[in-house]
């Protein structure tokens, strides 16, 4: 286990829920590198398509996302994208 902040992790790169959180969904302790950084990520209350979206619609709202934030999923682990598009999209 990783104490950072007052929040506890399993490990470095591994996504965890927060219920508890105002807006975000998700948080993940990222490292890269050197490079350390906590990182909220995810509307709250919202589910994204998933691995694998079922509905015409859900597939349409996963295109959406990719194609609205391919740039910033590109930039890697230490961008929000990233992991909302590993784990939520």
């Amino acid at each position: 286990m990783i104490e950072y902040r007052g929040f506890q992790f399993e490990g470095y790169n591994k996504p965890k829920k927060t219920p508890w959180h105002k807006t975000k969904s998700h948080m993940v302790l990222a490292k890269e590198g050197d490079v350390i950084k906590l990182i909220r990520f995810g509307q709250q209350g919202v589910t994204g398509a998933g691995a694998n979206p079922k509905t015409e619609k859900q597939k349409a709202r996963q295109r959406s996302f990719k194609a609205r934030h391919a740039k910033n999923i590109k930039k890697g682990v230490l961008s929000g994208a990233y992991w909302a598009d590993r784990v939520k999209w």
